[in-house]
């Protein structure tokens, strides 16, 4: 494991955050970065390969956010870095259409049970917002139902939490958002049937689609219960509602399928990101082709996107899925991720911390609480004092997890054994700091 010296003369991290903070506001460019949630202050990257990345002060960190997800395969894998050296070579960016967008296309519909036509767009926030677009064209109607702790990215009708009692409209969290555009957005609790019911009872006539992440994935790692997805699959059916799963997150990522094909449940419309564009700027949403022809210029919901299907981006993309394509692949992501919560819970277990942890895939999810939340508010029941000395603990011992108890954490193809057993013995050492505390 690589350290600082022991006195470094500088930290230019703190150089670089100051320099930052003078140009940028909050001296990052996604909040979440600014460690405002844990304290001190951010990593600033220089390099990764693998499963590792490196900062500015030449400290190795064992990196478990991967970019938020995309990079399933690690850091630089060698086919990825290949394919994308070749497309630089034909161009950065035509504002005209390419075999490659077709061939990306071609294979997420092959692979995503319920995607039957795809367009492609550059952020998960540009996908979202779009499906909810598309809903609401191909519906006539205005309501949107969303659930606490889901994200969905920062489009207006989506920065809207819960109002004051079960089923009202909601109340926008950012300023800049008029009431006009959250007095269209339901916010209920997730996995709370009772209030689902109560929603497509008030307004079910009124409900242009449902927007749920299927394991969500922006308040730690919480999944849908079985009967509470498919509920939201029948009460969409039986009202005329669009059923859209952001896959944001679990496309991909939890399984091949991604988390329909875990479920078994078929949504209306999927929105996808992360992992199919390999962390380059790209996502998509795709659903049953009827639905997707009312998008321009076929229909008359419009979208569009100057930097849509850009050519690296789709390079990248497509040589990301053909890797995660490959016998055994997600058997043995799923064993290290598997490995490293069997770890923490264990170190947890003989220190006598309530703890509790899951996963799917390469996507993992632990709470400093007796056992696994079921929504948002349990979720921030946990110690978040506890949750802050833990995450610096693992910090300055090398170990790079999401900088906020209410994040999901990544495994990549790259972590090795070795990398688990130091993470794990890192965890022990700093969960002894916290009680010591």
């Amino acid at each position: 494991m690589e350290r600082l010296p022991v006195q470094a003369l500088k930290d230019r991290n703190q150089a670089l955050f100051d320099r930052a903070l003078r140009v940028i506001p909050g001296g990052v460019n996604s909040p979440v970065r600014a460690f405002r949630a844990v304290g001190g202050t951010p990593r600033f990257v220089q390099r990764a390969k693998g499963a590792y990345f490196w900062d500015a002060n030449g400290q190795r960190f064992i990196d478990y956010i991967g970019s938020w997800g995309p990079m399933i395969l690690g850091h630089g894998h060698p086919a990825v870095l290949e394919a994308v050296q070749r497309a630089v070579q034909d161009g950065f960016s035509f504002g005209a259409p390419t075999e490659r967008e077709a061939e990306l296309a071609e294979e997420i519909i092959r692979l995503m049970p319920s995607v039957e036509m795809v367009r492609l767009v550059s952020s998960g926030t540009e996908a979202a917002m779009s499906a909810i677009r598309l809903a609401r064209g191909v519906t006539g109607r205005k309501l949107l139902v969303k659930f606490e702790g889901c994200y969905h990215g920062h489009a207006d009708a989506l920065l809207v939490k819960a109002g004051s009692g079960l089923a009202t409209f909601g109340m926008a969290t950012s300023a800049g958002v008029p009431p006009e555009v959250a007095q269209h957005t339901l916010v209920l609790e997730y996995n709370n049937l009772e209030q689902l019911e109560q929603a497509f009872a008030r307004h079910g006539a009124e409900i242009a689609c449902l927007i749920i992440e299927p394991i969500a994935g922006n308040m730690n790692f919480v999944r849908s219960t079985p009967a509470f997805i498919q509920r939201c699959r029948a009460l969409c059916t039986q009202h005329g509602a669009q059923l859209i799963f952001d896959e944001v997150m679990t496309g991909f990522r939890v399984a091949l399928g991604g988390a329909q094909a875990l479920l078994g449940v078929q949504p209306d419309l999927t929105v996808l990101g992360k992992v199919i564009g390999g962390g380059m700027p790209l996502a998509a949403f795709g659903g049953r082709r009827a639905i997707m022809e009312h998008l321009s210029p076929l229909g008359p919901v419009y979208q569009a996107g100057t930097l849509s299907g850009n050519p690296v981006a789709t390079a990248c993309g497509l040589a990301t899925l053909r890797e995660i394509q490959k016998p055994g692949f997600y058997e043995n992501l799923s064993c290290q991720t598997q490995r490293l919560m069997q770890g923490l819970q264990a170190v947890a277990d003989a220190q006598g911390v309530p703890f509790a942890t899951d996963c799917e895939g390469g996507m993992f999810g632990f709470f400093f609480l007796p056992q696994l939340p079921q929504h948002y508010q349990q979720v921030m029941q946990t110690d978040a004092a506890r949750f802050n000395r833990f995450y610096h603990g693992l910090l300055q011992r090398g170990i790079y997890m999401a900088p906020a108890l209410y994040e999901a954490g990544f495994v990549s193809a790259a972590h090795s054994d070795a990398d688990i057993d130091e993470t794990v013995a890192c965890a022990a050492q700093a969960l002894q700091e916290v009680l010591a505390a």
